[in-house]
């Protein structure tokens, strides 16, 4: 265990009875990210010298300016772009581009006194559940380097449970943030739709992707999203709703709460490890009062295709800029301006973000739009109305966050039942905007198991309030990996 396993309550207290500096908190970052990144792969870029500096210069910051956030290092999902420091979304096509600007919520965590320490691996362009697609590098999961950390936010989940940074953000389309969450047995949240700012997050559907947190407690991650959160002009998705304090909801009481288990969400697919862990944390939220019942959520069928055909169709849409001319790469092997759109394209581009630039220009292609994008649309609407109708009469929903653990590395794909319960699970709360969150839950074979809290829109608090009474109930969140330091 190092110091950066610590809690943010522990690293503060550190801080201020100065037994520790944020320099020393920073340099002990580095050491464990130049120890452990080796086998763990989850760092595109380091940011060094920048980083200390900064650090020196938050050591002269006096206690009373001082936030609960302060002085703690940071991973930031290399989708998310950074003023001055390379930005590749793990793509051969970004592989140069150093931004101008920071993204919103790094404005925000400067201004909170974090000190970012690096880029974090990612499939390519988000597009993937297992962080293999990356042009890079292969981020191993630290329970088991011959399994995968889950993806998109891969590199995220394994720098925080291989105790490199105590806070990372991911990204989450379609369950980004909390399937590696779930594989790497750390807190995981998809915020509501609009609850944090995507002024510059590199886009990959933009009616689906948000930025969240991704920390070792849940208390942790409510600070950090108490950051995050808020209305910003930059972004017209932004909404004005008013944020919470988020702290404040982790009262430990959830006597009389009501709580769904959508059946669809338990059914073929789901390893029996993964569905045992879940009736035993439903027990345990039982014992601490809360009323537990069967709902069930119709339409949840219709998400899958919706998701890729939409996401896809999103997706075409928003990658069609990088085309050799305005920004990112461009073929040397190019005559003429045809050459250079076709080139650079087939060039920088991977195969799965060629998969998904294909289905969705299909998808939004004369013959198509009416009979595969509109009635895409019209199950989302569906799939949404069914989250709405269950929030009337429960506060939060529940389910596995993954079917199964972690899989290996180079694996075959799953099967086909497996892989649609996978998605099943996730996709949904992206279609319909809601938050959700993947807490631990248990262990099959030495590999985590992550539980789904899902809640009403902007509904944080009652996901946070069930999230940590789990949490305090129990003691998985307290087991870390047992990952090898070079010398």
């Amino acid at each position: 265990m190092t110091i950066l396993n610590k809690t943010t309550a522990e690293l503060q207290e550190l801080l201020h009875n100065k037994e520790v500096s944020v320099k020393e908190l920073t340099e002990a970052s580095y050491a464990r990210i130049e120890k452990t990144d080796d086998d763990v792969q989850a760092f595109i870029s380091l940011n060094k010298e920048v980083a200390l500096n900064r650090a020196e210069q938050l050591d002269q910051e006096p206690m009373e300016n001082r936030g609960p956030l302060f002085g703690l290092p940071i991973g930031i999902k290399d989708n998310i772009v950074t003023k001055g420091i390379t930005t590749t979304a793990a793509s051969r096509m970004l592989e140069d581009f150093v931004p101008v600007y920071d993204a919103t919520i790094v404005e925000k965590l400067n201004a909170a006194g974090m000190v970012s320490v690096g880029k974090l691996n990612l499939d390519e362009f988000a597009m993937g559940s297992t962080t293999e697609t990356s042009v890079f590098k292969t981020t191993k999961n630290p329970w088991d380097l011959n399994r995968v950390p889950g993806g998109s936010s891969g590199g995220s989940a394994a720098a925080v449970a291989a105790g490199q940074v105590p806070f990372a953000l991911g990204s989450d389309t379609g369950g980004s943030i909390r399937q590696p969450a779930a594989f790497c047995g750390i807190v995981g949240l998809k915020p509501t739709y609009g609850r944090v700012s995507r002024s510059g997050l590199i886009a990959l559907a933009p009616s689906f992707d948000q930025i969240g947190p991704m920390t070792r407690t849940v208390e942790d991650n409510a600070l950090l999203l108490q950051i995050l959160a808020g209305l910003d002009a930059k972004d017209s998705s932004s909404s004005p709703i008013e944020v919470p304090n988020y702290k404040a909801a982790l009262t430990g009481d959830i006597k009389g709460l009501k709580i769904g288990v959508p059946t669809e969400y338990l059914g073929e697919g789901v390893s029996e490890e993964a569905k045992t862990a879940t009736l035993e944390a439903l027990k345990v939220l039982e014992s601490l009062g809360a009323i537990v019942e069967e709902v069930s959520l119709p339409h949840s069928e219709y998400a899958l295709p919706a998701y890729y055909f939409i996401t896809s169709a999103e997706a075409s849409s928003v990658l069609a800029r990088y085309d050799g001319v305005h920004y990112g790469y461009r073929s040397e092997n190019a005559k003429n301006l045809d050459e250079i759109y076709r080139k650079s394209r087939a060039e920088a581009f991977g195969p799965d973000v060629k998969r998904r630039i294909l289905l969705g220009t299909y998808t939004l292609g004369a013959g198509h739009y009416d009979d595969v994008y509109k009635k895409s649309q019209r199950a989302r609407m569906l799939v949404a109305q069914d989250f709405q109708n269950a929030f009337k009469k429960y506060d939060v929903l529940i389910s596995p966050a993954a079917p199964t653990t972690a899989m290996a590395l180079g694996a075959e794909e799953a099967d086909i039942v497996t892989k649609y319960m996978s998605d099943i699970l996730t996709t949904p709360i992206n279609l319909a905007g809601v938050p959700a969150i993947s807490v631990p839950c248990g262990f099959a074979e030495g590999l985590p198991l992550g539980l789904q809290i899902i809640g009403n829109h902007f509904d944080e608090a009652t996901i946070y309030k069930v999230a940590h009474a789990f949490e305090q109930a129990t003691d998985f969140h307290k087991r870390t990996p047992e990952v090898k330091e070079e010398n």
